[in-house]
């Protein structure tokens, strides 16, 4: 008999995902305390956000707060959607919102997969709650469609990034924009490194995988914003970040 391929959504151990959802929690903090609050900033926080709801949902997927499992797993998996066309809202607010459609059209497709994990009722087909590990599995009807969504939408944002950079002229957006390119492919390299060393993780989402999403996290925070956003107060942390 052939063997069903599913999407496969692995994770780290409980306490990282809890370390991880603090980092992230604290990350906003810092966000809204250090930078005005532009449409940029309003962006970065709600990316911060949705990770960090994330890795609270993984946490809480043993039932936690009397609400089941596969709730949590819902919501989860609401929060994830929404990651990369934030990514390309935000690559586009650097570069002047040069394509309102390709926002929209990202936003639109992330819809329609939300829609489905809330309204169907055996979207998550199957969840393991281990000691060490927390595994979900999409249905099989909606995995490749889903993988497809997620990783097209995460190289289309990098090379979005990377050709806006090369075509702005304001070197201090051109930066952000490859700084926000770096962290795309930061939040990507492991995936592949992971699917090398293990094939069983190939048919999985491993980009959101907990200790990748923090990478971009701190990119954009420490990297992409200083560029593009002003700090709330005058200090030399401000000459450094912002040559």
């Amino acid at each position: 008999m052939t063997k069903k391929r599913r999407i496969t959504l692995y994770c780290f151990s409980p306490p990282v995902m809890l370390a991880t959802f603090f980092i992230e929690i604290s990350l906003i903090i810092y966000t809204l305390w250090r930078y005005k609050l532009t449409p940029i900033t309003r962006i970065i926080v709600f990316i911060l956000a949705f990770l960090a709801f994330f890795q609270l949902s993984e946490y809480m997927v043993c039932g936690g707060m009397g609400v089941s499992g596969f709730d949590w797993a819902r919501l989860g998996f609401v929060a994830i959607t929404l990651l990369p066309p934030l990514g390309i809202h935000l690559a586009n607010e650097i570069a002047q919102r040069r394509h309102r459609k390709i926002v929209w059209i990202s936003y639109a497709l992330s819809a329609m997969f939300i829609g489905f994990f809330l309204v169907v009722a055996n979207a998550i087909e199957h969840k393991v709650c281990g000691g060490n590990y927390i595994i979900f599995n999409l249905t099989q009807s909606i995995n490749w469609l889903y993988a497809t969504y997620y990783y097209g939408l995460l190289v289309a944002g990098l090379v979005y990034c990377w050709v806006q950079a090369n075509h702005i002229k304001k070197a201090n957006e051109a930066r952000a924009l490859r700084f926000l390119a770096a962290g795309y492919a930061l939040f990507m390299l492991p995936t592949i490194t992971v699917n090398l060393l293990d094939k069983n993780t190939i048919s999985g989402i491993p980009s959101i995988m907990c200790g990748f999403a923090v990478v971009l996290a701190f990119t954009t925070v420490f990297f992409v914003a200083p560029n593009v956003v002003k700090f709330r107060k005058n200090t030399k942390l401000r000459e450094k970040l912002r040559p």
